[in-house]
């Protein structure tokens, strides 16, 4: 069936090639009309308290997106007028300013507890501006983009929004960067340690257009996180690389035995190459799809596009790059010359010689990597992703260093409360440490305050039919242990007074991610180990391998997301969980390529020692190449990238695509030496039968 079938796409190789062409076309389409999300925060669950009021605040009060803006060395009467543009900016909701309370020309003495100075700091005043359009809607991005045209350089704007905005213009920048630096240094590894200068050309083909059918495809899930599409590409290079590189091998082998058949050699490598990838494809694509259990769905994001991705990337390498390798067979020969690749033979030997120091290795390296694992320190306060000199950041230190403010929260309580019980409140919240100044209807219609120079723009700003909404600023960061026990102290004190107030902004809902995505990344482990482990023995058809081959992998995460805890390197909190299902994917790639063949050997009824050899002699080349060619894709990336996000996750995929390498050459082979009594009696296939014999004849 399968050689069938490499016949077929051997046969229609021009056939092939036009309709991968084509299918080009809507792929680009596709692509371009997939939205970005750059707000990581949106992933968040629907039903938590949080999400619950940001929706409340949308559909009760009409505004989504929140900024505090700065105006510097501006008259007040020349505010007053910018305040003006501000609010008929396209999709700005509300501005709240001090001339929202009071006529500019009213003394600012008769204002309760000082409100002017809560708005000014030398020649620095400072707006609240609301986005009728939620946080990391495009409207709400354009009009942060508008408010900085008119302020000009006199005009600083902070907020989530204004966050958004700047990293959507430093993705866009660089992530056709990405993509040159990936394929670029991919293809001079490849062409250094394989035996062609065109082949890297021709696996690049191959893959591109597989990555391109991945991101067409995105246009049916409507959106994908700005964080998906920047490693999609990238990662789909890296993991599916393997693919390629098994075909080419088997291709090359077959060409001895069929000689000048190459269509006869390529149609059995086709069918090899089915049978040699099954295994591994399903386990990265079931480990991806681990993602998908995330209560935090930038996992589903993720996972459901790298899934795709690896499928992609299978059909391709069994029609599209079999279609090319035939058609421009000549120019790969024309080109052809000796791989940069060592004899793996003496290493073979040494590490099937000594096995016992290699266990002893593996035991000392997996204790402090697993401390290093379980101690590594990660940031969830996402302004911390990208550079200092972006506006956004200049804003947020300003305001920090003027005003004493790091974050804004926002509460919705009963509209109907009783006014003393929202003053009685208020004063309790402000007696909380960190809370600089909570701003109401009644922090401003005090007694001294007459009720007709209130203008009543505020209170249809501040108060709607079912909640009413409490401004509330802090000097703590967002993401810090003192926010975060800041918030608690509210919720407690407004459930006093209204057990269905909520606290909502930024602050409260990195709060939660950090609850959620801690219990996330457990299950998600959880999960796609258990996966693995299970299909591993399915594909295999043993009891023992998976137990030695997840161990030996998750060394090989250990070391690698241990390593930044020695070195005092603080991650992102996405890359703990990226990591260990990347890595576990591609690690299982490589074990199962070494597995597959020790276990052809052993079945063909050679001895212990002599399969084990044969087995990483015959795969390290392939697993080699793969491993330097996914280091390269993601190594420039990570050192070029200014997304800290982005740059982490990269430098880490590099590094463990050494890691895992290192573990599967030296680690994975000793194993096998020590247990293959056990391995044998445990899985099938591994004895020599009659059955077998006529098989590997």
């Amino acid at each position: 069936m399968l050689l069938k079938f490499g016949k077929a796409v051997t046969g229609k190789r021009r056939l092939i090639l036009i309709v991968a062409v084509l299918l080009l076309i809507p792929s680009v389409l596709g692509m371009m009309a997939t939205r970005i999300n750059y707000d990581v925060l949106d992933y968040l669950p629907d039903d938590i308290e949080t999400m619950k009021g940001q929706d409340i605040l949308m559909e009760d009060f009409g505004k989504g997106g929140f900024s505090m803006v700065m105006v510097e060395g501006m008259q007040k009467k020349d505010v007053a007028v910018l305040k003006d543009k501000i609010e008929n900016v396209d999709h700005v909701d509300s501005v709240i300013w001090y001339d929202s309370i009071l006529d500019v020309s009213v003394p600012y003495e008769i204002i309760p507890e000082n409100i002017y100075d809560k708005f000014n700091s030398g020649d620095t005043t400072l707006m609240a501006v609301f986005f009728d359009t939620s946080t990391s809607a495009d409207e709400s991005l354009d009009a942060v983009s508008e408010i900085r045209k008119i302020g000009n350089r006199q005009c600083f704007v902070s907020g989530m929004t204004a966050f958004v905005e700047d990293l959507k213009e430093l993705a866009e920048a660089e992530e056709p960067v990405y993509v040159c630096l990936a394929v670029v240094l991919a293809c001079c590894v490849l062409a250094l340690f394989m035996d062609s200068w065109v082949i890297p050309f021709i696996f690049i083909a191959g893959i591109g257009m597989a990555i391109l059918y991945n991101l067409g495809s995105n246009f049916f899930l409507g959106e994908i996180s700005y964080i998906t599409k920047a490693l999609s590409a990238v990662l789909q290079l890296g993991v599916t690389m393997d693919y390629s590189i098994f075909l080419w091998h088997s291709y090359e082998e077959q060409r001895n035995v069929f000689g000048r058949d190459r269509e006869d050699a390529m149609a059995h490598a086709i069918a090899g190459t089915v049978t040699s990838v099954t295994g591994s494809s399903i386990t990265t694509v079931a480990g991806f799809l681990a993602l998908c259990f995330m209560t935090f769905t930038l996992g589903k994001d993720l996972g459901i596009v790298m899934a795709k991705g690896v499928i992609f990337g299978v059909i391709g390498c069994i029609t599209i790059l079999p279609s090319l390798i035939l058609t421009f067979d000549k120019v790969i020969e024309k080109t052809s010359h000796k791989a940069l690749m060592p004899n793996f033979s003496r290493l073979s030997k040494l590490v099937t010689s000594k096995p016992q120091i290699i266990a002893v290795i593996f035991v000392i390296l997996l204790i402090p990597s697993f401390i290093g694992y379980q101690k590594a320190d990660v940031y969830y306060n996402l302004d911390r992703s990208v550079p200092d000199s972006l506006p956004f950041r200049v804003a947020n230190n300003k305001l920090a260093d003027e005003f004493q403010m790091n974050s804004t929260h926002m509460l919705l309580v009963d509209s109907d409360m009783q006014k003393k019980d929202v003053s009685s409140m208020m004063k309790e919240i402000n007696k909380v440490d960190g809370v600089k100044f909570t701003l109401g209807l009644e922090s401003v219609m005090g007694p001294a305050v007459p009720d007709d120079i209130v203008p009543g723009g505020l209170q249809d700003t501040l108060k709607g039919d079912r909640y009413q909404l409490l401004i509330i600023n802090s000097e703590y960061s967002v993401a810090s242990g003192k926010v975060n026990r800041q918030i608690n102290e509210i919720n407690k004190i407004v459930k006093n007074y209204d057990d269905k107030g909520m606290l909502i902004g930024e602050a409260p809902c990195t709060k939660d991610l950090i609850s959620i995505t801690d219990r996330d990344f457990k299950v998600v482990s959880g999960i796609s180990i258990a996966a693995i482990f299970l299909i591993i023995a399915l594909v295999l058809k043993s009891i023992s391998l998976p137990v030695i081959l997840v161990a030996v992998i998750e060394l090989a995460i250990f070391i690698n997301l241990g390593i930044p805890y020695y070195t005092g390197t603080v991650l992102p909190f996405i890359a703990s969980i990226c990591i260990s299902t990347i890595q576990l994917g591609a690690t299982v790639d490589y074990a199962i390529l070494m597995t597959t063949r020790y276990k052809r050997e052993r079945s063909s009824g050679r001895d212990k020692l002599e399969s084990i050899r044969i087995a990483h002699s015959v795969s390290m080349p392939s697993v080699t190449v793969s491993a330097l060619g996914f280091f390269a894709a993601t190594f420039g990336v990570g050192i070029y990238s200014d997304i800290d996000i982005i740059s982490s996750l990269c430098s880490l995929m590099a590094r463990g695509a050494i890691v895992s390498l290192l573990v599967v050459m030296f680690i994975l082979p000793a194993m096998f030496t020590l247990f293959d009594k056990i391995i044998c009696r445990t899985s099938r296939g591994f004895v020599k039968t009659e059955k077998n014999t006529a098989q590997g004849e």
